[in-house]
């Protein structure tokens, strides 16, 4: 084993190409839908709008992590969030270079993908823009889930395939 080969080892394994290809298209299409929403759509001016039954765009600057927790208001804590975002994305790029199969690639790009969209939010707009708002209307009121943008919901699908992997897939089986 020469010295190169145990670093490369920790950053490229079997599936980091499909890891790499799913998490560069995430957050190409997460930035695209960001910036189609701010500018093309004109969210900025416009305020919420209705898109379809149960669905609108409501522009939220989320200044914290998921669900709004932690908010950070000054630039150190945007800066400390941007730096453990970063330090995150380097852990899961380290298990993508072990992944065993694409399930765990793609669960991992996925994830991989939206931290990156959500990292380049706040370094370029202070904080991350969520827009998509899912509600429910009855005769009681109305009932509001979070704002959130395509890369938590890709991050949401990469932690899904995760666990489906971790529990149903071939080493769950394999399991004692």
């Amino acid at each position: 084993m020469n010295r190169g080969e145990p670093l490369k080892h920790y950053l490229h394994g079997r599936f980091s190409a499909l890891g790499f290809v799913v998490a560069l298209a995430t957050l190409a299409v997460d930035q695209a839908t960001k910036y189609w929403v701010l500018y093309g759509f004109d969210l900025l001016n416009r305020g919420a709008a209705a898109v379809a039954p149960g669905v609108d765009f409501a522009l939220t600057w989320n200044r914290g992590i998921s669900y709004g927790w932690f908010q950070q208001e000054t630039d150190l804590g945007r800066w400390l969030l941007l730096g453990f975002k970063i330090a995150v994305v380097a852990a899961l790029w380290i298990w993508l270079s072990q992944a065993r199969n694409r399930l765990t690639a793609l669960g991992l790009g996925l994830i991989i993908g939206g931290a990156l969209g959500n990292a380049l939010d706040r370094l370029t707009y202070g904080a991350v823009v969520d827009f998509i708002l899912l509600h429910l209307d009855t005769a009681g009121g109305r009932f509001n889930w979070y704002v959130f943008n395509l890369a938590d919901a890709a991050i949401v699908a990469g932690v899904a395939a995760l666990l489906y992997e971790s529990f149903v897939g071939d080493r769950a089986a394999k399991a004692p």
